[in-house]
C-alpha cells in the first residue's frame, strides 16, 4: 500500500507538470498571435497617417509656392510701373533740356541786342554831352558870365528861396513826424492798457477790530492800564478805546505793525487770556507768522508777474511791499501792473518780454528798505538788485525809472513809461481836493503867462492843457515853438504825476453878414 501510494503521487506529479508545460505553450502561442495582430495595426496606422502627412506637405507647398508666385508678380507689375514712371521722367527732362537750350539761345541774342544798344546809347551819350556844352559855351558867350559866376548867382538865389521856405517845410515834416510817432505810441500804450487793468484798494493809517462785547475793552485796558501799554510797547502802534460799540481801534504808520498789531489783538480776545506775558508771547508768535504771511506775498506776486528764480531776500522785500503805499495806491499791486504793462510794450517792440516784466516787478523794490538804508528808493532799490545778483538791466531800471540818470538800457524807458501809465491812469492814485485845485490853477496860471495867449484850460484831470492863443499874435510857427517852451516850462516849473499835453490852438474866423 505504500508503495502504491507513491507510484500514484508520481503520476500526479508527472500529469501535472505535462499540463502547465501544455498550458504555457498554449498561453505563449496566443500571445505571440497577439503582438503579430498589434504590430500589423500599428504599421498600417502609420503608413495612414504618413500618408496623410505627405498630403498636407504637399497641400502646404503647393499654397506657399501659389502666394510666392503672386508675390513675385506683385513686384514684376510694380517694376514694370516704376519702368513707365522713368521712361516718362526720362522723356520729360529731354524737354526741359530742349527747353534749357531754347532759352540759352533766345538770352545770347538778348545779351547781343543789348550789348549793341548800350554802345548806341554810350555813343549817343557822347554826342548829347558834346552838344550840351557848345550851347553852354554859347550861353556863357551871350550872358558875358563866367560858369563859376553863374553858378554863384543861382546858388545864391536857391539859398534865399529855401530860407524862406525852410521854418514851413520843417514845420511840415515836424508835425507829420510827431503824428506818426504819437499814432504809433497811442497804439501800442493803449493796447497794452487794453489788455491788462488792474483794481487798487486804498489804504488807511487805522485798522478796526471787533470785539464780542464792550466788557472785553476793560480786559484789553487791564489794570491801571498795563495790559493796553504791554501791548502798545511790544508791537509799536496806538490802540484806541473810545465808546464806539463793539469796536477797537489799531493806528500805525507802519502797515506791517499795524497788521501784527490787529492780528495779535484778534488772537487774545479770542484766547481771553490778556496779561503782559501772554501778550509778549502772542506778539512774538504773531511776528513770526507775519513774516511768513510776507514772504507768501511775495511768493505769489512773483508767480502773478511771471518772474521767477529771485533771491529769496527779494521776496520777502517785495512782499513787504504790499503793506506800503504811495499815494494810497498798493506799491505791490502797483509793481505787478507795471511788470504787466512793461512785458507787454517789449514784446510789441521786439525785445525780451521776460526781461522787461522782470525790471518792471522790482523797479520800485527800494521803497521797502529805504527807511533803513541812506538814499532815495532808485539809489536804494539799484544797490539791493546788485547785491543779490541781478542783471544790470535790472539794476538799471531801477535806478533811472525816474530819468534821473542817462538811459543806458531800453527796458529802463519802458518801464519809465509803464510806471506813468500805472501811476497816472484814472483812479490809481488819490490826492486831496486842495492838492489836485492847486495843480490845475499852478498849471492854467503857467500857460497864460505866455505872450499871444488868450486863454488856457487844464482838462482830463490835468493830464492836458489847452491853449488858444491870439491869430493875430502867434502864427503858425510861432505857435508850434510856443507849444515846445510851454512843455518844458512845465516840466521845470511844476510837479506832477504822469504826463501833460499841451495842446496849441490857433484858429482865424471871418464872418460877414449878408443883407
Amino acid at each position: 500500500m505504500g508503495d502504491f501510494g507513491i507510484i500514484v503521487a508520481l503520476l500526479t506529479l508527472v500529469g501535472g507538470v505535462a499540463v502547465g508545460w501544455f498550458l504555457e505553450r498554449y498561453i505563449r502561442g496566443t500571445a505571440y498571435k497577439t503582438r503579430d495582430e498589434i504590430l500589423a495595426q500599428a504599421q498600417r496606422d502609420a503608413d495612414s497617417i504618413k500618408k496623410a502627412q505627405e498630403l498636407s506637405g504637399k497641400e502646404e507647398l503647393l499654397a506657399r509656392r501659389e502666394e510666392l508666385e503672386k508675390g513675385i508678380n506683385q513686384i514684376r507689375d510694380e517694376l514694370r510701373d516704376q519702368e513707365r514712371r522713368l521712361d516718362r521722367r526720362e522723356s520729360n527732362l529731354d524737354e526741359q533740356q530742349q527747353d534749357i537750350t531754347k532759352k540759352e539761345r533766345m538770352l545770347e541774342l538778348t545779351q547781343k541786342k543789348l550789348a549793341e544798344r548800350t554802345e548806341a546809347v554810350e555813343a549817343r551819350d557822347v554826342e548829347l554831352q558834346q552838344v550840351l556844352k557848345q550851347q553852354q559855351d554859347q550861353l556863357y558867350k551871350i550872358s558875358g558870365m563866367s560858369a563859376q559866376a553863374a553858378q554863384d548867382m543861382l546858388l545864391s538865389r536857391l539859398s534865399q528861396e529855401l530860407r524862406n521856405e525852410t521854418g514851413a517845410i520843417i514845420l511840415k515834416h515836424e508835425q507829420e513826424l510827431k503824428a506818426n510817432c504819437d499814432r504809433l505810441a497811442r497804439e501800442i500804450i493803449g493796447m497794452s492798457v487794453q489788455r491788462y487793468a488792474a483794481s487798487h484798494t486804498s489804504e488807511t493809517t487805522v485798522s478796526s477790530v471787533d470785539i464780542p462785547s464792550d466788557e472785553m475793552k476793560g480786559r484789553i485796558i487791564g489794570r491801571e492800564g498795563r495790559n493796553i501799554r504791554a501791548f502798545e510797547k511790544a508791537t509799536g502802534v496806538d490802540v484806541i478805546v473810545d465808546d464806539t460799540p463793539g469796536v477797537v481801534i489799531v493806528s500805525a504808520f507802519d502797515a506791517v505793525r499795524r497788521e501784527t498789531a490787529k492780528l495779535a489783538l484778534v488772537k487774545l480776545i479770542q484766547d481771553g487770556r490778556i496779561h503782559p506775558s501772554r501778550i509778549e508771547e502772542i506778539v512774538v508768535e504773531t511776528q513770526k507768522e507775519m513774516e511768513a504771511h510776507v514772504r507768501r506775498l511775495g511768493q505769489e506776486g512773483a508767480q502773478e508777474a511771471g518772474v521767477h528764480g529771485l533771491h529769496e531776500k527779494l521776496i520777502d522785500l517785495m512782499g513787504r511791499l504790499s503793506f506800503r503805499t504811495s499815494y494810497s495806491q498798493n506799491v505791490l499791486r502797483h509793481s505787478i501792473e507795471v511788470s504787466f504793462l512793461t512785458g507787454m510794450l517789449a514784446e510789441q517792440l521786439g525785445l525780451d518780454g521776460n526781461m522787461a516784466r522782470r525790471c518792471g516787478f522790482l523797479h520800485d523794490i527800494g521803497k521797502a528798505a529805504d527807511h533803513e538804508m541812506e538814499g532815495g528808493h532808485p539809489a536804494v532799490g539799484a544797490e539791493l538788485l546788485k547785491r543779490y545778483g541781478e542783471c544790470p538791466e535790472v539794476v538799471h531800471a531801477a535806478l533811472g525809472h525816474h530819468d534821473d540818470i542817462r538811459v543806458d538800457y531800453i527796458y529802463t524807458v519802458l518801464v519809465a513809461a509803464a510806471d506813468a501809465i500805472s501811476a497816472a491812469r484814472p483812479g490809481a492814485r488819490r490826492e486831496t481836493l486842495e492838492k489836485y485845485a492847486k495843480r490845475l490853477e499852478e498849471l492854467e496860471t503857467l500857460a497864460c503867462g505866455f505872450p499871444g495867449v488868450e486863454q488856457a484850460f487844464a482838462v482830463q484831470a490835468g493830464r492836458e492843457i489847452r491853449i488858444v492863443v491870439n491869430p493875430r499874435q502867434v502864427n503858425d510857427r510861432e505857435a508850434a515853438r510856443m507849444a515846445r517852451d510851454i512843455a518844458k516850462a512845465i516840466e521845470q516849473a511844476l510837479t506832477y504825476p504822469g504826463e501833460i499835453k499841451v495842446n496849441v490852438l490857433r484858429e482865424t474866423r471871418h464872418i460877414e453878414v449878408a443883407k
